[in-house]
């Protein structure tokens, strides 16, 4: 497909920034339309002249058809004959080919750099890309690293021409699915008049029985409706297929205008590129105004005011899953797995940590099986018990309706020019490429000689039937193919084959072009119209020309749509109904209070953040015990036996070595050595780098309320761990002075651990919204340090580092004290300033007097305790600021003969530690047993 081109550097390149891009880009591969000069590279017929299945007015169905059902497919074929035409035309000469007007205009506000400045702007469009953790996962890469998603640095560019024949031809046929799924679910005279064959309605495994005769909340079936588009050679755009279900691309799309109009700023602003938000805005406010609002107050905390809207999502482990997030946070909606959500008295309920919360409607990014494990898929495990009876009746508004997966099925293409004229009175505008439903014997018997130039589809999508291209097939396998549609015509659709058009991509040094697929989208604003999102999701075709798919190695492209004027519509403009204009005679915004909504903390997003405290404390806590056991196992404390055998038994206690290991004070290089090569071990369970990824999997499944700095931050300690980490080993491997060389360079990897850690808890601390889900992120955290802190003082009384000159300073630096340690006591090493400073200062943050402090205050504010009361909760916390130093080092202790044991001490530390422990499993009980359950390592 790639032709050899210039390298931009070439010293007698083209000066000019339009110039170069003629010079530099190949042409489109032969019958392709060229997007960037806008001609065909090699001159053919217009398509809809074009002989065989590439020609809808060459032998076609519409030509062999007799009457009866099967004529409503030859109205469809004949409809398709008379294409939309768009700004481009017929090809021209190669040798008089030139920058297409708009194409021109995108490389002349490249400005005084201009080309040599595309392989700076693509290196910042890919670490923005990964900065912000834009991902796309194909389930068999589950269990690996997430992908980056791949998008190009040019935009794909629509004329103002092309896009107003796109948006009515989308916002039509949006129009027209809707009005056939109303008569599929309601009095089916399609199918009786024989304009629509039973075969693709109630034969269609997406067909749910269950929703027939019910009428869904606020009159419509479908809200969102997803077209893709294909350009043919004659410059004409052509429907290709439609994704009804939960179409993807409407979080990708609003990720890829953001990263390529800051990658191309004066050119997004002077071509007048129009905006995306007033669409996503008639979105939300469309579903709105259609949500059934309940009255009924018999359930805690329902709300008579705004509806509550969630985004339902099959969870962290889709393909998808950081569009969900992406599109819950901009859109301002809950994001909700199926577990969250509880059904009562026909009516849907959000688990919340405060109750139950009323559901008023959902944008679903589930395909329909999995909605109901009643009524549907009983092995579901990703819907909602019962939600099927809620719809029936009319108590939800769901986003789109269920059963509307027929509607995908391409066999449906070929009945749609009549359909339109039957429910719509009109003509589409939009025509779709020509289509046979290998179900009726007429279209069966024309098109089997077609095969080698068209497209062999399952009628039934989820069939996991196959989509394979004539053209790559040997006669063999065609002669194959054709006996699997003679037995099984109803299962197969055929679709002619369609170049299609090649956009200019950025190759590093060289303009490349690659086959382009549109998908554009349409949304329903409530108000019975549709708006179409200027221009859409670009999916580029990777090595392989005829597919242009993301689960094949593809990559996407941002869709710029000019306006023939300026929009002054910032691209950010938040989504909600207070964004709204004012009517000229309304009140200014300021004397109207705005309508707040509190967030709703769900009960698995709750169990989540709480995780996530306590893995980011935990990580803190095994590196700052990891970097000191390597300190002092290298420095000049090697020589205290009561600070090696603390240091052992909290490497053990704490899991950063296995309990076989011999400790330190046996075998201080062994000790070392498999402290050091445990550091990524994600064998065991409380090792850094186990923490690390643990830590990131629970703020995975919040993502939509994390900021993307934090989430960066999270993502760059896991990544910067690990790599450091490897190449520890491996300069092991080579016997390079092994272990002194990996003691430094596994001290490097827990300083830059951390740093890391250290940014997280400022985020925590400072850039999150005070509410329960907050709360329990500290009140994990502070279990953590509870536990950790009163054990470790524990075992430095049992070992007896706490009276040894080397391990007391060890303890005092563990607990991050020692500037304050030393600017309080000085060079005291007594075991009552000890004592005073981590057990008893209500002013240090790493005391237990201040951990418990605070853990009684987060646990009041969670259970909404009133001012002065104990929360229940934290009964069985002990108190330490009651506590006096005669409680902890009593007379009896100091008038020992033998050893002091400290007993008291040891007691109320032991106490502390359990009860820790015990503050989780009750919080757990309380507001988290009906989550799913995860793997989670309770204790180190």
């Amino acid at each position: 497909m790639e032709n050899n081109n210039p390298s931009l550097f070439d010293a007698a390149a083209p000066e000019s920034a339009a110039d170069l891009a003629l010079a530099l880009a190949p042409s489109a591969g032969t019958g392709h339309f060229d997007e960037l000069r806008g001609t065909t590279s090699k001159r053919l017929p217009a398509l809809s002249k074009l002989p065989g299945p590439l020609g809808i007015a060459g032998q076609t169905q519409s030509q062999s058809l007799s009457n009866g059902p099967s004529q409503t497919q030859s109205q469809g074929q004949s409809q398709s004959q008379t294409p939309s035409r768009g700004s481009s035309t017929a090809t021209a000469p190669e040798s008089k080919a030139e920058l297409a007007p708009a194409w021109h205009a995108f490389f002349t506000q490249l400005g005084t750099n201009g080309f040599f400045d595309l392989n700076h702007r693509n290196a910042n469009l890919q670490r923005l890309i990964r900065d912000n953790g834009v991902t796309y996962n194909v389930y068999a890469d589950a269990d690996g690293p997430q992908r980056p998603w791949a998008l190009d640095l040019f935009p794909m560019l629509l004329t103002p021409q092309d896009w107003a024949s796109i948006e009515a031809g989308v916002a039509q046929r949006a129009r027209l699915l809707d009005r056939i799924m109303a008569d599929v679910y309601g009095a089916q005279q399609l199918p009786k008049l024989g304009l629509l064959p039973t075969a693709l309605v109630q034969g269609h495994p997406g067909y749910l029985r269950p929703m027939h005769g019910s009428q869904p909340a606020g009159g419509k079936f479908l809200h969102i409706a997803a077209f893709d588009l294909a350009r043919g050679p004659d410059g004409n755009w052509w429907v290709v297929s439609q994704r009804t279900q939960a179409p993807s691309g409407l979080g990708y799309l609003l990720e890829n205008r953001l990263s390529i109009s800051m990658q191309f700023p004066e050119a997004f602003r002077e071509m007048n590129v129009q905006r995306l938000a007033a669409s996503y805005r008639a979105l939300v406010d469309g579903m709105k105004a259609a949500c059934p609002v309940q009255s009924s107050n018999s359930v805690n905390n329902i709300s008579n005011g705004e509806p509550r809207i969630v985004l339902l999502t099959p969870g962290p482990y889709n393909e998808t899953y950081f569009e969900h997030a992406y599109l819950a946070r901009y859109l301002g909606l809950t994001l909700v797995e199926g577990s969250d959500l509880m059904v009562r008295d026909d009516r849907l309920y959000l688990k919340t940590l405060q109750g139950l919360e009323p559901v008023h409607g959902i944008l679903k990014r589930l395909d329909d099986e999995f909605l109901d494990p009643l009524e549907l898929r009983s092995d579901s495990s990703l819907g909602v018990p019962g939600l099927l009876q809620v719809i029936r009746a009319g108590n939800v508004l769901v986003a789109n309706s269920p059963g509307s997966a027929f509607l995908e099925s391409p066999a449906l293409l070929g009945f749609l020019p009549a359909l339109s004229e039957h429910l719509l009175g009109e003509k589409l505008a939009l025509p779709s490429l020509a289509t046979w439903w290998c179900g009726e014997q007429a279209a069966l018997q024309s098109v089997l000689p077609q095969l080698k130039d068209c497209v062999i589809k399952p009628t039934y999508p989820a069939s996991g039937l196959p989509t394979v291209i004539g053209q790559t097939l040997s006669r063999d396998k065609l002669d194959e193919w054709a006996g699997r549609i003679m037995r099984h015509g109803e299962d197969y659709t055929v679709q002619a084959y369609l170049p299609l058009s090649q956009t200019p991509t950025w190759q590093g040094e060289k303009v490349a072009p690659r086959s382009a697929m549109l998908r554009v989208f349409a949304v329903s604003d409530g108000q019975n119209a549709w708006q179409v999102l200027p221009g859409g999701l670009a999916r580029l075709a990777g090595k392989n020309v005829n597919i242009a798919s993301m689960q094949h190695g593809g990559s996407s492209a941002d869709v710029w749509a000019l306006g023939a004027k300026t929009t002054a519509e910032p691209f950010s403009a938040p989504v909600s109904a207070a964004a709204a204009p004012s009517a000229p005679t309304a009140p200014p915004a300021a004397a109207l209070p705005p309508r707040r909504q509190k967030r709703a903390v769900t009960s698995r997003a709750a169990e989540h953040l709480f995780w996530l405290g306590r893995y980011t404390e935990r990580a803190e806590n095994s590196v700052r015990l990891a970097s000191l056991t390597l300190q002092s196992l290298s420095g000049d404390d090697q020589s205290s036996q009561p600070l090696l055998a603390w240091l052992s038994a909290m490497a053990v206690n704490n899991a950063l070595v296995v309990p076989t290991v011999p400790p330190a004070t046996q075998a201080k290089r062994v000790f070392e050595r498999s402290l050091i090569a445990n550091l990524a071990d994600m064998t065991q369970a409380a090792s850094v780098g186990y923490s690390l990824h643990a830590l990131k999997n629970a703020a995975s499944a919040v993502r939509e309320r994390l900021s993307q700095e934090q989430w960066k931050t999270i993502v760059h300690a896991e990544a910067e761990f690990f790599t450091r980490c490897k190449k520890i080993s491996s300069g092991s491997e080579k016997g390079t002075q092994g272990p002194v060389y990996s003691t430094q360079e596994a001290l490097r990897a827990l300083d830059a651990a951390s740093a890391f850690l250290a940014a997280m808890t400022g985020a925590q601390t400072d850039r999150m919204m005070r509410d329960d889900g907050w709360r329990l992120l500290s009140i994990g955290r502070h279990i953590e340090r509870l536990n950790t802190l009163a054990s470790a003082l524990m075992l430095g009384f049992e070992t007896g580092a706490a009276q040894d000159d080397s391990g007391f300073a060890a303890i005092v630096a563990l607990f991050d004290s020692t500037i304050t340690f030393h600017a309080q006591y000085q060079q005291r090493r007594d075991t009552v300033a000890l004592l005073d400073l981590l057990v008893l200062d209500r002013d240090n943050p790493r005391s237990i007097a201040w951990v418990t402090q605070t853990l009684r205050a987060r646990l009041a504010k969670l259970e909404g305790t009133d001012l002065g009361q104990m929360a229940a909760l934290a009964m069985n916390l002990p108190d330490p600021g009651s506590w006096t130093l005669a409680d902890l080092y009593g007379a009896s202790d100091s008038d020992s003969t033998g050893p002091q044991t400290h007993e008291r001490l040891q007691r109320q530390l032991e106490r502390c530690a359990v009860s820790a422990l015990e503050l989780s499993d009750l919080i757990s009980r309380r507001y988290f047993s009906h989550a799913a359950s995860g793997s989670h390592s309770l204790s180190a």
